[in-house]
């Protein structure tokens, strides 16, 4: 038997966000499965809304949304315009979009339409320590930024200690002024 042959691979340099409805579980065994892909649908509706240039989505992880961004300042800008829509979204339908947002700056690596590697797994446990309607970005990230627009300011959070990333990383909650 013949091992298949591994999908396309490649490294690119870009940042990768992950985004996660806070709740989404407990949200779904009280209001059912109904109520919760229309939740889902918005936010996939609102991230589609803010996504410019090479943005993209990779893919779909269930309550959350895996991202792609060529630029880290294009994604802390699209991360905090999705925060922005999805509160107006939750206080005009009376609907519950509490969403966390993790970035990471770094490399990955191309499988297929997928992207993996350790600067992926970053940022997915970031966006793990980020609370409702907040974007946390590593330090790289920030240094990423070759120009940083005079509304956005960055909160030090202190270095984080997170599972299977060999050393603690600076974080930063990225805000408007």
């Amino acid at each position: 038997m013949t091992a298949a042959a591994p999908a396309s691979a490649g490294t690119i340099r870009g940042t990768v966000m992950f985004t996660d409805i806070v709740g989404f579980t407990e949200f779904t065994a009280l209001r059912g499965d109904a109520e919760a892909l229309a939740v889902l649908s918005v936010q996939e509706r609102i991230v589609r809304d803010v996504l410019r240039g090479d943005a993209r989505i990779v893919k779909e992880l269930g309550d959350g949304i895996m991202l792609w961004f060529q630029d880290a300042c294009a994604a802390i800008e699209a991360g905090l315009c999705m925060q922005e829509r999805f509160e107006e979204e939750a206080q005009r339908r009376d609907v519950p979009l509490w969403v966390r947002i993790g970035m990471h700056a770094g490399q990955q690596t191309r499988r297929g339409s997928d992207l993996v590697g350790h600067d992926v797994n970053l940022a997915s446990r970031i966006v793990g320590l980020a609370g409702s309607g907040e974007v946390i970005v590593s330090e790289a990230t920030v240094q990423a930024i070759t120009s940083i627009p005079d509304d956005l300011c960055f909160e030090q959070l202190g270095p984080a200690v997170m599972k299977g990333i060999p050393t603690p990383v600076n974080l930063f909650r990225a805000e408007r002024q």
